[in-house]
């Protein structure tokens, strides 16, 4: 085990860690390291509780009952609903859609608010750091309309050639949707100057927030965004619950993406008159439960303080890149200036998944692959990477058994 010292911790980490049973576990008799939390983070208590909560004690249907279980979930599903606006700083819950997660907040985007506007010639504007959810809705949507997709390049270190993807927008753009922070490098992108570039030119922007909102304190009203979706599981809350936030103006000019319950306010086989926002775009029975544990999530988060967590997964993404250069044959991909708290990273010799499979033995959990993101990874001549995605709930020595793992794995393909 690496003995250097580290400057003191901003919180008590073994006693957050407390908080979160699933790492109490030990995986092939080692104690677990959980190094996946780009692809899911875990769950504190509270979330686990609130969902067990709610399934016992208030389980009904939302927003159509009179009674007092209906009242109670209602209650405390929109209340999730305003908890999110306020994390948000949106100016109203009408601002709020809830949706599955990451990929329905954005083809709702892509076939609600373009389809109906692309025709032969128009562009949407997107770069090569895109998860594929934010790039087969809008090959869908172009396929459909004529419209042409582009795409603004990246260097070498994973970063926006932002002078070429400024010259890109132009009087054909009808849409920049792009990634906060990219799921396969870590990098993260010059949001607010790509939101004022696109405005100069009355061009709506889409962010991705997926790998954003467990860093970073978000201002909607201060990043001035037209779009901005999210997933519950990426923000230690359930799975299967995400966030479309959107422009009330835009929202309001939008058809329903899906029709069906509570997406309406009359029905008759002449036609039918739809709901108000946000029920608009929310047909039928939502995910409940989900979205309670999500408004916990939220306030677990803002318990620990986004700042503090931000200082300590800065420190851990540094010790990490220290780390892992040290070992020969170890290549990071991705080495943006700015970069939320992953390494991604090829070894010589061994394939990404036979590392992953051999740190899995050691108990370490990472990602291993093309992480939904091929265009990325392909553009550094990988057919894939190991990926460290690190929460605030990581720990130095977490880094330190990666290293000594990785390093097994070199002996073992010696």
């Amino acid at each position: 085990m690496n003995t250097h010292r580290h400057a003191a911790a901003p919180f008590d980490v073994e006693a957050l860690r407390a908080e979160f049973p699933v790492l109490a576990q030990t995986i092939n008799g080692k104690p677990l390291v959980y190094l996946d939390n780009g692809a899911s983070a875990q769950r504190p208590k509270a979330v686990i509780e609130a969902e067990r909560r709610y399934a016992s004690e208030m389980h009904s249907n939302v927003h159509r009952g009179v009674h007092t279980l209906s009242q109670r979930a209602t209650d405390a599903f929109e209340g999730a609903r305003e908890r999110i606006r306020r994390f948000l700083n949106a100016r109203s819950t009408r601002e709020v859609i809830f949706t599955r997660g990451t990929t329905e907040s954005i083809n709702l985007v892509a076939q609600s608010f373009a389809r109906p506007r692309l025709k032969a010639g128009d562009e949407i504007l997107i770069t090569w750091l895109e998860h594929h959810a934010n790039i087969v809705p809008w090959q869908m949507v172009c396929e459909a309309t004529g419209a042409t997709l582009r795409v603004a390049p990246i260097n070498r270190r994973g970063e926006l050639e932002f002078d070429t993807f400024r010259s890109m927008i132009t009087e054909r753009t009808r849409l920049v949707a792009t990634t906060h922070v990219s799921n396969a490098l870590g990098s993260v992108m010059p949001v607010a100057a790509i939101v004022a570039a696109a405005h100069e030119r009355g061009v709506p922007v889409l962010l991705d927030g997926a790998q954003a909102v467990p860093h970073f304190r978000l201002d909607m009203q201060a990043l001035d965004c037209d779009f901005y979706a999210f997933s519950g599981h990426k923000l230690y809350g359930p799975d299967g619950i995400g966030v479309l936030y959107g422009r009330e103006s835009l929202l309001e000019s939008m058809p329903p993406w899906q029709g069906g319950g509570d997406m309406i306010l009359a029905v008759s086989f002449s036609g039918t008159t739809y709901n108000t926002l946000p029920y608009k775009f929310e047909a039928g029975t939502p995910h409940i439960s989900g979205a309670i544990g999500l408004g916990v999530a939220i306030d677990f988060l803002e318990q620990v303080g986004l700042e503090r967590v931000a200082a300590w997964e800065a420190q851990l993404l540094s010790y990490a890149t220290e780390r892992l250069s040290t070992i020969e044959g170890l290549t990071i991909i991705g080495t943006a200036a700015e970069k939320a708290s992953l390494v991604s990273f090829v070894v010589d010799g061994i394939h990404p998944h036979d590392l992953g499979t051999i740190l899995d033995q050691e108990g370490i959990a990472i990602r291993t692959g093309h992480h939904c993101a091929m265009p990325a990874i392909e553009f550094f001549g990988q057919p894939a990477t190991a990926r460290a995605s690190f929460a605030f709930y990581n720990r130095y020595d977490d880094i330190d058994r990666l290293v000594e793992a990785v390093e097994t794995a070199q002996r073992l393909f010696r």
